[in-house]
């Protein structure tokens, strides 16, 4: 019989400041995707002994790592940033393992072979355009053209800087959108 696999969770907010490694981990991974990188620039703050609940809410968490991953974009070693931000899979990939980015994708997926191809030379192009990045989005049930536009606007402006920017507000209301919807 095979298993089911149940939906993800978060722990209470309350509980993250003394929780094992792992169940932090996991949380980050629900909340953003699963990145190394992601996890070493949060958990010192998440784990930091001098106050026991250094964020009363996800969303002051969120924000939080936000703050922290923008700072990065003003840092000359971005390395750690662009691993971060392409932990989040391709738009339109056919095989995504996190199962909230699936269901924020569901939309954008196509048995069209042709709008397949288009979505893909346009992720093609955006990581031409900037070697490094990924294209991250808050598709938030924008249609496909509409995601499509952006992307291409978005290749066509050019500005690196303002990619990283945009990917980090990306991750961080696609992080809170989860949180939202897990109850956290």
């Amino acid at each position: 019989m095979a298993s089911l696999s149940l939906p993800p969770s978060l722990p209470p907010i309350s509980s993250l400041p003394t929780a094992s490694t792992e169940t932090i981990t996991s949380a980050l991974d629900t909340l953003f995707e699963p990145s190394p990188d992601i996890h070493a620039l949060a958990l010192p703050y998440i784990q930091q002994g001098s106050n026991p609940n250094p964020f009363p809410s996800y969303a002051s968490l969120i924000q939080h790592i936000g703050a922290q991953l923008l700072q990065l974009c003003s840092s000359s070693d971005k390395a750690a940033l662009h691993r971060i931000l392409g932990s989040h899979p391709r738009l339109g990939a056919q095989k995504v393992d996190s199962a909230q980015s699936r269901a924020e994708q569901a939309q954008l997926n196509s048995d069209d072979a042709d709008t397949r191809a288009k979505l893909q030379a346009l992720n093609d192009e955006y990581e031409a355009r900037f070697p490094g990045l990924r294209y991250v989005v808050f598709v938030n049930g924008r249609s496909r053209p509409a995601v499509m536009e952006n992307m291409r606007y978005r290749i066509n402006r050019g500005d690196f800087a303002a990619e990283e920017r945009e990917g980090v507000q990306a991750m961080v209301d696609i992080a809170l959108d989860r949180a939202k919807k897990l109850g956290g």
